[in-house]
């Protein structure tokens, strides 16, 4: 589908211009351009790329850990489905395959495209790390940052808010007609001590990337000519997560040997009695647990601590910690450990169910989650003849298939 972007070589000069600017300040691995493009890197995770390909073609794509949405749908989306060749395919591939690809807009003939969403508003992250290069309010509000965040700025007053608007103006415009000289930088950037401004190291990244007069059109990459086979995600973490949980949902439980009562159960049976909400001895503990995660459900007469509006942390802590130690002690080298616990004590008895291969439906899923490195760990550790049936849905390779290249 077509979008409506700026011209590329636009986007290029206010990217060239914001690595400029910030190479001034010392700061040269935020904006980048380089012989392979423009390159953008928050350090939070968050990263763009803009590639200029030969015959007036161009890319950006990148990737936002809060917003790129696209990542995580299920069913997924293929961001690389019918894209032409002449892009960037093996950097493209690269991150794509590690969950990392949030967003891919070519421009060709000029006009900019992306495939389909399932919601034409759906967030890619582009707009989140890439606002900046892309809208030119955002533009100048970003080198009046360099002044008052980066460079900290003294002076900040109204009257001097205005003049630096007024300074980013001018050097955005000079920018992106391609005609900076060191006179529009240092109008922005001259109000900062002078041993922390370096003009010429920012002229020099600004003529390397175009935007002076009389340097060279900025760096383009040689075209692509052939789409090479990848792997495509088919479902979603979560799509993935879901799809064994309804699995888990149908396994019978394998038969086990009743674990031996000990010190650890006889500890949590008093400490959960004791936790009794009518303080009658009458209290109920539901609780999914994984080596790095554990989650509890309300049940019937659930303990104080985890009742009422707000948790009792301590009391949480202190369950905590005895259910874990239930489930360590309770380890069996061949049948492993369990999954689930429903704990309902009386005031001189207890009963306790567990689950090592199956979701009870006593334990809602919405509420928790069992993560799939979790559950590879856990069956590692067992004796194959107790492994579950959905073991082989805990395959990597489950969520993804492959693509014949072209």
């Amino acid at each position: 589908m077509s979008l409506d972007l700026p011209a590329p070589g636009l986007v290029w000069n206010r990217w060239a211009l914001f690595a400029s600017a910030l190479s001034a300040l010392g700061v040269d691995d935020v904006h980048r351009c380089a012989d392979d493009g423009a390159h953008h890197d928050d350090h939070g995770g968050n990263w763009c790329r803009l590639v200029l390909v030969e015959g007036g073609r161009a890319v950006i794509f990148g990737y936002d850990h809060e917003y790129s949405e696209t990542v995580h749908l299920t069913p997924s989306i293929d961001l690389l489905a019918d894209a032409p060749a002449w892009l960037p395919w093996p950097e493209l591939v690269r991150w794509q395959g590690e969950d990392q690809l949030g967003f891919v807009y070519w421009y060709e003939n000029g006009t900019w495209s992306r495939v389909g969403y399932p919601e034409e508003d759906l967030p890619d992250g582009l707009l989140a790390i890439a606002r900046a290069v892309l809208d030119p309010e955002r533009a100048r509000q970003q080198l009046g940052e360099m002044v008052f965040d980066w460079g900290k700025h003294e002076r900040d007053d109204p009257a001097e808010r205005s003049a630096v608007a007024e300074a980013a103006t001018r050097l955005l415009a000079a920018a992106e007609t391609g005609a900076l000289e060191v006179a529009d930088l240092d109008g922005l950037l001259g109000r900062l001590p002078a041993d922390t401004v370096n003009l010429t190291a920012a002229m020099t990244v600004a003529q390397a990337a175009g935007i002076t007069p009389g340097s060279g059109a900025p760096p383009v990459v040689p075209a692509g000519t052939i789409v090479p086979p990848r792997r495509i995600r088919v479902l979603s973490e979560d799509g993935h997560e879901e799809l064994v949980r309804s699995a888990m949902r149908e396994e019978p439980e394998r038969q086990r040997p009743e674990p031996t009562p000990g010190a650890e159960l006889a500890a949590l049976v008093d400490l959960v009695r004791a936790q009794a909400p009518a303080e009658d001895g009458c209290c109920t503990l539901i609780v999914g647990v994984t080596d790095s995660s554990l989650g509890t459900q309300p049940g019937p007469r659930p303990p104080r601590a985890l009742a009422g509006r707000q948790t009792d942390w301590a009391g949480f802590d202190e369950i905590t910690h005895s259910v874990r130690a239930l489930r360590k002690a309770e380890t069996h080298p061949q049948y492993g450990r369990w999954f689930f616990l429903r704990l309902a004590t009386t005031t001189d008895g207890y009963t306790v169910e567990r689950r090592h291969d199956s979701w009870p439906d006593w334990f809602p899923a919405k509420r928790y989650t069992l993560s799939l490195t979790d559950l590879r760990s856990e069956l590692a550790r067992r004796a194959p003849e107790y492994h579950p049936s959905w073991t082989p849905l805990l395959d990597p390779e489950v969520a993804w298939r492959e693509v014949p290249g072209s």
